[in-house]
């Protein structure tokens, strides 16, 4: 359940920067939509942002002067940039570009934002936006690493069509999105926050597996519930790394996404991230061709043959590392279903399998569908998790997980 900004963000102190890009257009909304929430404002612009939106268009939704120049006479008689810093409950830079992420790694304070980020204490979030080759690109996911490691946070980005005509991550989040994360963030303090510090990784989607350049098995998959989930659990505190197969959806605020294509990729992402939950949403496809067609296999014969092999089994071989996460399966079933999600309980050796039907007996739930039912089940107990909203079957099932982790917590 999505905390209500108008409750949380009356009279909290907002300092929103905006860099250079196209995305610049969107912080003219976001800056309504946190006054509108009861928040105050205040706008410092890089010069390169200046390019993209009119200064005066922030300022009268803002109510506040945009602040532009590190070298303002009129302010810095009185330590300007200084005021600004100590004023700031909260830092929200959106858009972020790649140049300002790469200059605040280096901790430089060339503008009056990067003088800003540095001289306060209040905390950072950034909502990252740019190409999607230049999100990829190997300095900016080390300048991010970095950012990271020094307790800055992330919003961002998420993946779909750029304003350059380029499909793929880069976009910045929608500013519903950063409003709710920052409505989230001073909520903490006034309501509980139960997954607080606790890393949480979570398998989302489909995965492909390649018969040649063109063609792949999967499955129908939306990758919803997973993405549900991962939203879910960063609202109650974790820090959650959600390992997303091919969807089109965007990520949830907050959330660090690996965006992978093959179970293999999936093992390996998973593995890299340390957890102290684990939950295995995504559909794995269970085999995959044993050999990929270098090209396109053409139309030939009237029967085609393919050899397929097992893929790695993802919750079984997180079950078994050392330390081990409290585990949590999935298990879409057309017939039997609390036969067989018992079944891979045992067999897996996790802690719990959410069962849903998919199939002629999904009553409207299961794949690509936007509400769902569950059936849980642990080793001496279950529970039905009626027909409801994807989002709120999220949250119903970690409070379900959370009444059987705490003792487990580190």
């Amino acid at each position: 359940m999505r905390i209500p900004a108008t409750d949380i963000l009356t009279g909290r102190r907002i300092l929103l920067g905006v860099t250079g890009g196209i995305a610049a257009y969107k912080s003219a909304e976001l800056v309504r939509l946190l006054r509108g929430a009861g928040a105050a404002v205040r706008v410092v612009m890089t010069p390169a942002a200046c390019e993209f939106i009119s200064p005066l268009t922030l300022q009268a939704l803002s109510g506040q002067p945009v602040r532009e120049a590190l070298f303002d006479p009129q302010h810095e008689a009185a330590m300007g940039h200084i005021e600004l810093a100590r004023w700031a409950e909260l830092i929200l830079i959106a858009p972020a570009s790649a140049d300002f992420l790469a200059r605040l790694r280096a901790g430089l304070a060339n503008d009056l934002l990067s003088t800003l980020c540095l001289a306060s204490s209040a905390p950072l979030y950034l909502a990252p936006a740019m190409n999607q080759q230049m999100w990829q690109a190997a300095a900016t996911g080390e300048n991010v690493a970095a950012l990271q490691q020094r307790g800055v946070k992330l919003l961002g980005p998420a993946s779909g069509e750029q304003a350059c005509g380029e499909q793929g991550p880069g976009r910045m989040l929608e500013v519903s999105e950063l409003l709710a994360a920052c409505s989230e963030h001073f909520a903490t303090d006034a309501n509980p926050v139960p997954l607080q510090g606790v890393r949480l990784t979570i398998t989302a989607g489909p995965t492909r597996e390649a018969i040649d350049p063109v063609r792949f098995i999967s499955n129908h998959s939306s990758g919803k519930m997973g993405f549900a989930l991962a939203e879910a659990a960063r609202q109650l505190g974790a820090r959650v790394t959600l390992v997303a197969g091919p969807v089109s959806l965007p990520s949830p605020a907050g959330v660090s996404r690996v965006d992978v294509q093959t179970a293999e990729q999936m093992l390996t992402a998973v593995l890299a991230a340390p957890a102290d939950i684990f939950i295995g949403c995504a559909a794995v496809a269970d085999y995959r061709p044993e050999l990929v067609a270098e090209s396109k296999i053409k139309k030939q014969a009237e029967a085609l043959t393919l050899k397929l092999v097992r893929n790695p089994d993802i919750l079984a071989q997180v079950a078994q590392t050392s330390p081990r996460p409290f585990c949590v399966g999935f298990a879409a079933e057309t017939d039997s279903l609390a036969e067989n999600a018992r079944a891979k309980l045992a067999a897996k050796g996790v802690e719990m399998i959410a069962a849903n039907w998919v199939g002629a007996r999904a009553a409207g739930g299961g794949f690509d569908s936007a509400q769902n039912a569950l059936q849980v089940f642990w080793a001496d107990g279950e529970q039905t998790l009626a027909m409801a909203p994807k989002p709120q079957l999220a949250r119903q099932l970690l409070d379900l997980i959370l009444s059987h982790y705490p003792g487990r917590r580190p």
